[in-house]
């Protein structure tokens, strides 16, 4: 498949603008559903008072508010990410729990604006997957690393492991309204552009090979287990409308007859997860890693 990666950045930067106030309205059901990861990240990287963290894709920031409280007082934490409306929105939430001791940042983690060594840790949380060059952007990671500083990341394991990913997406791809399924690709090289998505890198092998390749050292790599709740079909469609930007354009672009079809056909696929009580309870699996520099 042809890739053109500059088209790719210019995308994503529009998408995660535009998705930005959906994932603001949604962030208490995402923190909840996400906390398992956010915290092997923290409590495997380690922070210590006085330390730097660098958190990279943050959204709206909730791993590196966890960091930012354990480096405080006298240590800092730069909340990055390439949209502007997502850091907004990391503001807004470090300001309700009042975390003073960090600097919000635009960055795209593939040229990081940051001096050679100057962190203790990163951080990022299901972002390096959606780049057009993750082999890069680990490559900057280690060079703003200090010597014995820590990367812990997380990437999706397979949509296959994720059928809150997997079913609206065999859904669509049966109507004729997007790609079928994707498979793990390759180990990403520094300066390889790779044809990005959510389970593009979902092998625990391509996520060592990635790490190593861009000269980090004792990687370890786990699985964590995820279960994402909702109260009814109801909540977990109209949440998959305001924070899937692919799902939202595609479904609504549809009549009105169409998307209550497909309303009606995806209530069906997550009967397997559904609860007598009519709540929803559905799998997931990430991958983790720490290393050091």
């Amino acid at each position: 498949m042809s890739f053109d990666p500059e088209a790719h950045r210019d995308a994503s930067l529009e998408g995660w603008e535009a998705a930005a106030p959906g994932w603001v309205r949604r962030q208490e059901q995402i923190r909840n559903w996400s906390a398992p990861v956010s915290q092997w990240m923290v409590q495997a990287a380690d922070p210590q008072p006085g330390e730097r963290v660098l958190e990279l894709a943050a959204g709206v920031g909730e791993t590196g508010l966890l960091a930012a409280e354990l480096v405080a007082p006298m240590g800092t934490t730069i909340i990055s990410d390439q949209a502007e409306a997502m850091l907004d929105g990391a503001r807004e939430r470090a300001a309700e729990l009042g975390v003073a001791n960090v600097e919000f940042k635009v960055l795209n983690a593939e040229w990081i604006d940051l001096p050679l060594a100057a962190i203790d840790i990163i951080l990022c949380r299901w972002g390096f997957m959606l780049m057009a060059d993750p082999g890069a952007a680990l490559g900057e990671c280690r060079r703003v690393l200090r010597p014995g500083g820590r990367l812990a990341l997380a990437i999706w394991d397979t949509i296959q492991a994720n059928p809150w990913a997997l079913l609206p997406s065999v859904e669509l791809n049966e109507r004729g309204l997007g790609p079928a399924p994707p498979v793990p690709a390759g180990p990403a090289q520094p300066g390889t552009a790779v044809q990005p998505g959510p389970f593009a890198l979902g092998d625990a092998e391509i996520v060592r090979g990635m790490v190593e390749d861009a000269g980090f050292t004792e990687i370890a790599v786990e699985g964590v287990e995820l279960l994402q709740r909702h109260a009814s079909f109801e909540a977990l469609w109209e949440s998959q409308l305001d924070i899937s930007r692919n799902f939202h354009d595609a479904v609504l672009s549809r009549p009105e007859a169409e998307i209550e079809e497909i309303r009606t056909s995806l209530q069906r696929r997550f009967e397997p997860f559904t609860l007598p009580s009519g709540e929803l309870e559905i799998p997931g699996r990430t991958l983790v890693a720490l290393a050091g520099a």
